[in-house]
């Protein structure tokens, strides 16, 4: 008899793993002040993008890494200019590339045998995928960890929203024109459905100043973000312009916050940043208005 309890009183095998890996992750987030996830509803509004640049800007004054969570459509590594970096593991994990101004990378591309390989898998391999990617990487001592979700609310932002309860908030981008913002409604009631507060809205691709004669257009309209974000009681981190060099750079691997700092583009991502930090020092606010609950 006294066998059979104390066979039945141990824990399982696979109970004690996850004990383990829950210590393992504490361990790791332990050492960052700051966990922020940047999402939209959908693609082709530049998350990545301002994902990649927010990180650096941070990192003119702070520790930043970065982690691309979207396994299926891994762009940050090549936006970051660490796309043929070789990835290696020492005694305290693997060691995440370095980008510009130090910014610590890990993507699934750099985990790849080849550019061109396809991530052919279901929910339950992406997220074991991410899980490996915060608690294998050594991302040491970190003052922000910006985390690029992939678009929409399904496996990956999820995941990362039940693995980092502790996170920040997200910071959600949208283009101006109606189409994006019919999307963002959803991230940001995704967002109340997992109780992760909102840092802000940025709205990216907001205008267009011509080079020929200085004038603006309104390629996407203008305005949209703005007006989301006033009317659902959400900060509006600021809006970013459209800029060909923001293209150039991304496909060479230099962000354009380092690679043209005088420019519009990274003149607003400076005040995006300000606007962040100075949010991070009172209590983000959940969204009001018609998606409140």
């Amino acid at each position: 008899m006294p066998e059979e309890i104390q066979a039945t009183s141990e824990i399982p095998p696979h109970i004690m793993a996850a004990m383990r890996e829950r210590m393992r992750m504490a361990q790791r987030l332990g050492r960052i002040k700051h966990k922020l996830v940047v999402m939209s509803g959908k693609g082709g509004v530049g998350k990545s993008t301002c994902a990649a640049n927010l990180a650096v800007a941070l990192a003119a004054d702070s520790k930043v890494g970065l982690l691309d969570a979207d396994v299926t459509g891994p762009d940050v590594p090549k936006i970051m200019g660490v796309e043929d970096a070789q990835i290696v593991s020492g005694d305290d994990g693997i060691e995440p590339a370095v980008g510009p101004r130090g910014v610590k990378v890990i993507s699934m591309a750099q985990l790849l045998a080849d550019r061109d390989t396809p991530v052919i898998w279901r929910g339950p391999l992406k997220i074991k995928a991410l899980k490996q990617m915060l608690i294998d990487v050594n991302w040491g001592d970190l003052d922000f960890l910006i985390i690029d979700l992939p678009p929409g609310t399904s496996d990956e932002p999820l995941s990362i929203a039940q693995e980092i309860p502790e996170a920040d908030g997200a910071i959600v981008v949208t283009t101006p024109q109606e189409v994006s913002l019919l999307d963002v409604r959803k991230s940001i009631g995704f967002a109340q459905a997992v109780r992760l507060p909102i840092v802000g809205i940025i709205e990216n691709m907001s205008g267009l100043v011509c080079p020929h004669c200085g004038k603006t257009v309104d390629v996407f309209k203008r305005g949209g973000g703005e007006a989301a974000a006033r009317e659902l009681g959400l900060r509006f981190l600021g809006r970013v312009p459209l800029d060909p060099r923001i293209v150039v750079g991304g496909d060479a691997g230099k962000p354009f916050v380092v690679e043209h700092p005088d420019s519009p583009a990274a003149k607003a991502f400076e005040g995006i940043v300000k606007e962040i930090r100075a949010g991070l020092k009172a209590p983000a606010p959940r969204p009001s208005g018609p998606l409140a609950r």
